[in-house]
């Protein structure tokens, strides 16, 4: 027999909420991420038939509805009302996470840190002339590339051609507590800034302008920009 076999209401419940990748795909669908391949690559990890699975079951359950796709093919998804009190549930798990677990190496994800980086940019920062920040890490040794332009700005996994405006180079620990607003940005500069790690567990941040530039001169000098990581947003702008 499947689930509990319980009349309590949170046994009930979790049937279908402890079920691995629901949270997250409610995560998902909270953030306005109602495509297929948008919530599969916000998941990170599962397949698009374990997605079709849990969405399936979620629409069973009457958390999860399906629209038809106006814009082409295939549906779209939403939470229902029973959904959307559920997503109170996953907030609160969060914060919860945030204040009382802590976070270790094998939890950080250089995929899953660019990705949130990237999904959660503030458009009204993002500035009207194209900048390019490049993301170096040392373990594992990854690079990214993040295309800053208003309205479409663009994560790429190899080097689009364009020319590097900021490079920012470090410990992706380090990078992803900045992101969850663990560590301040000005804090990790300071600790780290144009020193390499002294160990593993050092955490070091090394934003560099980089001299590679392919926008045309307006003047004497060309300025780079300066990257800003934040929780839940990253903006470049202008140097003074």
């Amino acid at each position: 027999m499947d689930g509990y076999g319980q009349f309590c209401p949170v046994a009930r419940a979790s049937e279908v909420f402890a079920e691995r990748w629901t949270p997250l795909i409610v995560r998902e669908l909270m953030s306005d991420r109602h495509h297929f391949n948008e919530i599969l690559k916000g998941l990170h990890g599962a397949s698009p038939t374990l997605l079709g699975e849990r969405l399936r079951r979620l629409e069973k359950a009457g958390i999860v509805e399906t629209r038809p796709n106006l814009g082409g093919r295939g549906s779209t998804y939403y939470l229902t009302p029973s959904g959307t009190q559920l997503a109170a549930v996953v907030r609160a798990l969060g914060a919860w996470g945030q204040q009382w677990l802590e976070l270790r190496r094998e939890h950080c994800d250089p995929d899953v840190l660019m990705w949130a980086v990237f999904t959660h940019l503030a458009p009204e920062s993002l500035p009207a002339r194209r900048q390019v920040v490049r993301f170096e890490f040392r373990e594992p040794r990854r690079t990214y590339w993040l295309v800053l332009r208003r309205p479409d700005p663009d994560l790429c996994y190899n080097d689009p051609g364009l020319g590097d405006d900021v490079l920012v180079r470090g410990d992706l620990e380090t990078l992803v507590r900045v992101y969850l607003g663990q560590l301040e940005l000005s804090a990790a500069r300071a600790a780290g800034l144009g020193r390499r790690p002294a160990r593993r567990d050092h955490l070091v941040v090394e934003v560099v302008p980089t001299q590679r530039f392919r926008r045309p001169r307006t003047s004497g000098q060309v300025r780079p920009g300066r990257a800003e990581v934040r929780a839940c947003r990253l903006a470049c702008t202008d140097s003074e």
